[in-house]
């Protein structure tokens, strides 16, 4: 049970609530980035509908057990805004080397590309976007995706080298196009009332789950929606929220959750778990840095390219933004876009020089949040964003003389 959790004695505490029958029907699963919320969240869903004779081991072969290990549980829904590409492609990676060498772990590495994707796909489950205009454009991509994995999973062989590239690469581009055309940054409320309604279907399986990645960024209409399930929760249904700031979620969903705290592991604990999961041996301080190295454009641009924008709003002159963009590969994937605004903010922070700071720093995370939300939610362009964006930090350093400290979401 929690085999796979590494380097978290978390484990512990969810094994023993489990086994003693003292697991509440709503957890919160609070900690840094990459410590394995999502891990223990999907490794609870599976463990607490196993049938099998093992207790929850993840060498568990009962019908519920394969399926939750290929995430295709019908007793699973998985919401809430993810970066996934970069571990899509880091996978992808692990997965056609393990299988060009025919190496031990391949059948290891075959479970953590298939995964890698239903964690993205699995948020564009039809329960999840029922009375969406944009259904019908989803299960198109869907669709796609969907057969191409069949052609991976562990009930066929799989195709020569040649051709499970080709797959791969397929898959690893319409993935990319799925998340950055569908995904939100900001749980829908009415996501929150589809799944109210598949949680409350009585189920003959035994325990159904609900994930909620990030809840931290759910709006107050979201929130509330929520917290009315929560009040009164489903007992065939356990909701599983993870988030990184414990200290964002509204207190009465807090109120209402047992927490489980994950830790940042140690530097070595993460280079450990990169050449368990991932077989590489390279040096990497952080998981984080790992995923990253597999950016199409390497964090030193976006790092560049942020501060040629910071400059000029610093001196008052207009940045080249189309040259911007065209540099940061027109942030595609969209994660490129929220690590440029995080360098934004990041360097700003040494000019925090006047006594109007915090009115200064809330405008200046507000103007950011913005530019962000105008392009994961209302589609804006990057650039036209990045206009808008100029021409608020510009008016703030104006009206306030500099720019403050402050973090992004």
């Amino acid at each position: 049970m929690f085999e796979n959790l590494l380097y978290q004695d978390v484990s512990n505490s969810l094994a023993a609530d489990i086994r003693n029958g003292r697991l509440p029907g709503a957890l919160l699963f609070s900690g840094p980035v990459s410590s394995g919320k999502l891990t223990a969240a999907l490794e609870t869903a599976r463990v607490l509908s196993c049938t099998g004779q093992h207790n929850g081991a993840w060498t568990c072969s009962c019908p519920s057990c394969v399926k939750h290990k290929s995430l295709v549980s019908p007793q699973l829904l998985l919401a809430g805004p993810r970066d996934c590409s970069l571990e899509i492609t880091a996978a992808k990676n692990v997965f056609l080397k393990a299988q060009a060498e025919n190496a031990r772990y391949s059948t290891a590495a075959r479970y953590l590309f298939l995964r890698s994707i239903r964690k993205l796909t699995l948020r564009f489950h039809e329960i999840l976007w029922q009375s969406d205009d944009r259904l019908a454009k989803i299960a198109s991509v869907m669709g796609t995706i969907e057969e191409l994995l069949e052609q991976l999973d562990f009930s066929h062989e799989l195709p020569d080298h040649g051709k499970l590239e080709k797959i791969c690469s397929t898959l690893e581009t319409d993935c990319k196009k799925l998340e950055d055309t569908f995904l939100y940054d900001s749980l829908p409320v009415q996501q929150i009332r589809n799944m109210s309604l598949w949680a409350h279907m009585t189920s003959r399986e035994g325990k159904k789950v609900i994930i909620i990645e990030n809840a931290d960024r759910m709006l107050e209409s979201t929130r509330n929606a929520l917290l009315k399930i929560l009040e009164e929760p489903p007992e065939d249904t356990v909701f599983i929220l993870t988030t990184p700031r414990r200290g964002a979620v509204m207190p009465t969903i807090l109120s209402r959750v047992r927490t489980y705290s994950f830790r940042e592991r140690l530097p070595e604990q993460q280079s450990d778990v990169i050449r368990r999961i991932f077989h590489d041996e390279t040096e990497y301080r952080t998981i984080d840095a790992y995923l990253r190295s597999f950016l199409p454009v390497k964090p030193a641009v976006i790092s560049e390219n942020a501060g040629i924008f910071f400059t000029a709003v610093m001196e008052g002159h207009i940045p080249d933004i189309q040259n911007i963009v065209k540099n940061c590969g027109t942030f595609a994937p969209r994660i490129l876009f929220r690590i440029f605004l995080e360098e934004l903010l990041s360097l700003q922070r040494p000019f925090l020089f006047s006594a109007e700071g915090t009115d200064a720093s809330a405008e200046l995370v507000q103007a950011v949040r913005s530019c962000l939300t105008n392009v994961t939610t209302y589609n804006q362009t990057p650039a036209s964003s990045l206009e808008e964006l100029f021409r608020d930090l510009a008016y703030i350093r104006k009206m306030h003389g500099g720019l403050h400290d402050a973090r992004i979401c």
